[in-house]
């Protein structure tokens, strides 16, 4: 990452999971390194000799798609280009957030400004000085099924930089070219080939895939230290965390989270205080979290990978070979790496809820967890978290239809000229819901654990667990007697969403790394 002032300067290639992670959690200004924009330059170099020299190359003086046969002349090549977004502006849905919509802007830019697009760098740079006058254009969520590319949402995207359609301005939604000249800015007049390359490309499906990861990557974090708070409630066993079991198996995600547990709660009064008691086992969902959610964090890791190479990747179609003066039409823009990416995320968020939920349950029983049932003194008159774990448990299963693969599906396009896609545009955006829910399942196990551990009191935690104690108690109180409960679920849920894991257990997450 090179920094001048606050500004971040991508080197397009290169851009890191931790960059982009803080380009979507606020308005950074961006630069990028000037290096790439002469690769930018000789790219769109070739691009002006294919047409002064009458060369017939798709996407440059062709039609699109089906209609790729057919010639354009070169006094029609600046409407070419303008009809294509035009006519590919129909997005549909709630508009994507405005933090999305800075991560594709920056995403694209990146993605230009690897000098295969053949675009000028004026492009490149327009873009940028979008995402830093805070302007960003309206894109619908839904229409695109991931190839060509993100076709609908990006026409949005490049509509705003040709002044059409609409953008949002200070939380204002106002029309495109109002936007850009209240910013001082001037609409583009496409060149050849660069409303093409706005439109392809994978940058939708990847800012929310990378979205995904990121609030996978925060209920995850979430869920370890609600597993481990659990255990201290039910006075678990610490046997199962031991690394030797771990080694044994050699699951590089399992062992790395085991020994976050065993540091996370070696030294415990709590546990020490049951040493000898005869306990032999405990369930699944307190025994096995190495085994589970090791098995998370190897999905995570892996789709964090993927994502990070997409989110560099030259994603357009044909692209532009400066060295060799070539312009080669291939299929970059096809987001299954994306669709299997957000799935195999889907599959982790869903199980991160799914064994929480489950620990919540035996925190409720009595019968297992030797503590009040339902967590509240005076059962009875008083209901306690009975119905909190209804809650968890909807949202649970919830996750497990959302969890069903969407790459699996396709549907051609284009009169079957595109007759295989990815899907990836949903796969990655519906993650947003299932972190969603999985971050308030989590939130009310942590809440559920926090209150059965206060039962064994005057014993202490850890130095660690003792800290996220005392967050989730400066968020809630404990549970006396049944209250409105809604505003402490809300609470719990910002705790499971808000980064700001140990580092012990921050270092195991992919964004985490600079």
């Amino acid at each position: 990452m090179s920094n001048f002032g606050d500004i971040l300067t991508l080197v397009p290639g290169s851009v890191s999971l931790a960059q982009l992670r803080r380009i979507w959690r606020g308005r950074t200004p961006l630069a990028i390194d000037t290096s790439a924009l002469v690769e930018v330059g000789r790219a769109q170099a070739v691009v002006a000799e294919v047409v002064a020299s009458d060369a017939v190359v798709y996407g440059i003086n062709t039609g699109f798609g089906k209609l790729a046969q057919t010639i354009i002349p070169v006094d029609r090549l600046a409407e070419l280009q303008r009809n294509l977004v035009l006519s590919h502006s129909v997005g549909t849905g709630a508009l994507l957030p405005e933090a999305t919509v800075r991560l594709v802007m920056a995403l694209k830019a990146i993605s230009l400004a690897r000098g295969h697009s053949g675009v000028r760098p004026e492009v490149v740079l327009a873009l940028v000085r979008l995402i830093n006058a805070g302007i960003y254009p309206c894109i619908p969520a839904k229409g695109s099924v991931g190839a060509s590319g993100d076709l609908a949402p990006l026409a949005h995207l490049a509509a705003t930089l040709i002044g059409v359609g609409e953008a949002m301005v200070d939380a204002r939604r106002m029309p495109a070219l109002d936007a850009l000249r209240q910013a001082g800015l001037e609409p583009l007049v496409l060149g050849p080939k660069e409303g093409l390359a706005l439109l392809n490309g994978t940058q939708v499906s990847t800012a929310l895939g990378l979205i995904g990861l990121f609030g996978a990557e925060d209920v995850f974090a979430a869920g370890v230290m609600a597993g481990a708070l659990s255990l201290e409630a039910i006075k678990g066993s610490i046997v199962p965390f031991d690394p030797r079991i771990h080694a044994a198996r050699g699951q590089v995600g399992q062992i790395d989270i085991a020994a976050v547990y065993h540091e996370l709660i070696a030294g415990s009064q709590i546990l020490a205080s049951h040493r000898h008691c005869g306990h032999v086992q405990d369930p699944y969902s307190i025994r096995c979290q190495p085994q589970v959610m090791g098995a998370c964090l190897d999905q995570i890791r892996h789709a964090a990978g993927i994502l990070q190479i997409e989110a560099n990747a030259a994603s357009d179609n044909p692209l532009v070979f400066s060295d060799a003066g070539d312009v080669l039409s291939g299929g970059n823009f096809h987001a299954e790496p994306v669709a299997f990416a957000a799935d195999a995320l889907a599959v982790a968020i869903a199980e991160i809820g799914a064994i929480s939920e489950r620990r919540l349950a035996l925190l409720l029983d009595s019968n297992l967890s030797g503590l009040p049932p339902f967590l509240v003194t005076d059962g009875g008159i008083n209901s306690g978290f009975m119905i909190a774990q209804v809650t968890a448990a909807a949202l649970a299963s919830e996750n497990k239809s959302l969890a069903h693969p969407a790459s699996v599906d396709s549907l051609p396009t284009s009169a079957n000229q595109e007759d295989h896609v990815s899907m990836a545009t949903f796969a990655a955006r519906r993650l947003g819901d299932m972190v969603e829910n999985t971050a308030v399942v989590v939130g009310i196990e942590a809440m559920a654990a926090a209150q059965g551990i206060e039962f064994h009191r005057p014993l202490r935690s850890t130095d660690l667990m003792e800290q996220a104690l005392a967050e989730i108690r400066s968020r809630v109180a404990f549970y006396e007697q049944d209250r409105y409960f809604a505003p402490d679920i809300a609470a719990m849920k910002d705790w499971a969403l808000t980064p700001g894991a140990p580092a012990i257990l921050a270092r195991t997450l992919p964004s985490a790394a600079r």
